[in-house]
């Protein structure tokens, strides 16, 4: 039971945490990042996934990390957004993954365009006194890609084999 938990609530939680911090703070901690590899290989692991499937899981991240970071070096993204993203690219492998970007891409336009349009408009006087709202409408700041990428993952993540492996029976009330 401990294990289907974990399934179900380690990663959309460490996801939706990343969205929030990158909407709050522009920025995404290095833990997220490791929690989510770290919480990978323990799943893994504890679930019986073999070597060869978590080597091409590890395959699907490394390809990931060094498309987003290469995005990163171009000033098109963010450290913390290329990692998240290769992240979540280990999670779900190479099976999952054309999905995952493809939403998180779609996500990611709407989410500029939306900025976009925000940042034309004045900001109000009383929402200057919230710092994250001031530093998001500022046409200075980036784009909060975390957002669009735990939307993303989201989205994708009851579709993977590791929700498909819980047993949602045992949740049920009877």
């Amino acid at each position: 039971m401990i294990l289907d938990l974990l399934r179900l609530l380690l990663f959309p939680t460490l996801m939706a945490f990343a969205a929030s911090s990158d909407l709050l703070t522009m920025t995404i901690s290095n833990r997220v990042s490791l929690l989510l590899i770290a919480g990978f290989f323990v799943l893994a692991v504890a679930s019986g996934m073999g070597p060869t499937v978590i080597g091409l899981h590890i395959a699907a991240g490394a390809t990931v990390l060094a498309v987003s970071f290469t995005c990163f070096a171009m000033g098109w993204i963010g450290g913390g957004d290329a990692k998240v993203a290769a992240a979540v690219a280990l999670w779900f492998g190479f099976g999952h993954m054309l999905d995952y970007l493809v939403y998180a891409s779609v996500f990611g336009g709407a989410l500029t365009l939306l900025l976009l349009q925000f940042r034309q408009w004045p900001l109000p006087a009383v929402l200057y006194g919230q710092p994250w709202l001031a530093r998001l409408h500022n046409n200075e700041s980036g784009i909060p890609y975390g957002i669009a990428l735990a939307l993303g993952a989201l989205l994708v993540y009851p579709e993977t084999e590791w929700v498909r492996a819980v047993d949602l029976t045992r949740f049920a009330l009877h």
